[in-house]
C-alpha cells in the first residue's frame, strides 16, 4: 500500500510539473511569466491578473490564479518585477513567489537588450488526509500534509525594439527530485524541474487598420520532450486583438483581448484539448485583466504589442 501511495504522490507531482511554469495562453502579452529580463521593458508600470480553469469537467484538473507587476525605475536602466501564482491540481497545491531585476542596455536608437535575474521559492503542499485509503496503520498517514519549500533562481536575456522581440531564459535553475526513501526525516515527494524557454515575435503592419503579430515559444522542461507554441494574433483599429495558437500535441487555442483604454485591457482564451484526454473534458478557459499606470501611458499612441 505504501508503494501505491508513493506512486500516487509522484504521479501528482509529475502532473504539477506541467503547471510549474504558469500555464497560460496569454503569455505573449505578459512576458514576465517566462523571462525575468522582461521586467521594465515598458516605461510605465504594468500589472496583470489571470485566472485559468483547465480541462473543465475533469476531476482534479488544474485551477490557476496568478498576478504580476513590473516597471522601469526612474533612471530607466533598471527594471523590477514580481509575480505570484497559486495552482491547485488534485490534492496538491503549488504557490510560486518570485522577484526579478533586469538591466536594460540601449542598442542603437530604438533597440534594447535586457538581462535579468529571478529569485524566489516554490511551495508545494499535498493533503494526504483528503485521500481515501484502506490501510490506516501505514506510517505514511502519520503526516496529514506533505509540504516542500523549494528556493530557486534563474536568469534571462531579452532583445526588443518597437516591432520585434526575442528572448532566451532559464528561470528555474535548481532541479529538485523526490526522495527515494520516505522513512527519512526529510520527506521530499515533489518534483521541480529545470526548464528553458525561447520566445520570438513581431508586428507586421498593413495598409489597413490591421496589424499581424506572429510569435513562437519553444520550451524544454526537465525530462519532458521539447514542446512549442505557434501563435498568430491580429490587431484591429489598435483596440481589439483576435488570434489563435497551436500548442504542440496538446491544444488549439482561440484568444481575444480588448484594449478598453490606454490603461485597461481584458482578455479571454479558450483551449480545445487534443489527444486522448479530450474525451474527458470540455476545454480550458482563461481570463486576463491588465492595468497599466504611470505618466507615460497616456502619451503612447498605440497599445502595447508585447
Amino acid at each position: 500500500m505504501k508503494r501505491i501511495l508513493i506512486f500516487l504522490f509522484v504521479f501528482l507531482s509529475s502532473l504539477v510539473m506541467a503547471q510549474q511554469t504558469p500555464l497560460v495562453s496569454h503569455y505573449m502579452f505578459n512576458g514576465l511569466v517566462l523571462n525575468p529580463a522582461y521586467a521594465g521593458s515598458k516605461e510605465f508600470v504594468s500589472t496583470t491578473m489571470m485566472y485559468r480553469k483547465q480541462w473543465v469537467g475533469f476531476d482534479g484538473a488544474p485551477v490557476t490564479y496568478s498576478g504580476s507587476i513590473h516597471g522601469l525605475l526612474p533612471k530607466k536602466k533598471l527594471g523590477m518585477g514580481a509575480f505570484i501564482q497559486k495552482d491547485k491540481i488534485g490534492k496538491t497545491n503549488q504557490t510560486d513567489a518570485y522577484v526579478s531585476l533586469a538591466y536594460h542596455l540601449p542598442i542603437g536608437d530604438v533597440s534594447k537588450l535586457s538581462v535579468g535575474l529571478q529569485m524566489g521559492f516554490t511551495n508545494f503542499s499535498s493533503n494526504v488526509v483528503e485521500l481515501t485509503y484502506w490501510d490506516p496503520g501505514d506510517k505514511i498517514f502519520d503526516y496529514n500534509t506533505f509540504t516542500s519549500v523549494l528556493p530557486n533562481a534563474g536568469f534571462g536575456a531579452y532583445f526588443y525594439r518597437p516591432l520585434f522581440y526575442a528572448g532566451l531564459s532559464v528561470p528555474y535553475l535548481v532541479n529538485y527530485k523526490p526522495s527515494e526513501n520516505f522513512d527519512q526525516e526529510t520527506k521530499q515527494i515533489h518534483h521541480l524541474g529545470r526548464r528553458a524557454y525561447f520566445t520570438m515575435g513581431g508586428i507586421i503592419e498593413t495598409e489597413h487598420d490591421i496589424k499581424i503579430k506572429p510569435s513562437v515559444l519553444v520550451k524544454k522542461e526537465g525530462d519532458a520532450p521539447m514542446q512549442y507554441d505557434l501563435n498568430v494574433n491580429f490587431l484591429f483599429n489598435e483596440i481589439f486583438w483576435i488570434g489563435a495558437s497551436y500548442r504542440s500535441d496538446e491544444a488549439i487555442v482561440a484568444l481575444f483581448e480588448y484594449q478598453i483604454n490606454r490603461k485597461f485591457r481584458v482578455g479571454y482564451s479558450y483551449d480545445i484539448t487534443l489527444g486522448g484526454i479530450s474525451n474527458y473534458n470540455s476545454g480550458s478557459h482563461e481570463l486576463m485583466l491588465g492595468y497599466d499606470f504611470g505618466y507615460p501611458v497616456l502619451k503612447i499612441k498605440s497599445p502595447r504589442y508585447f
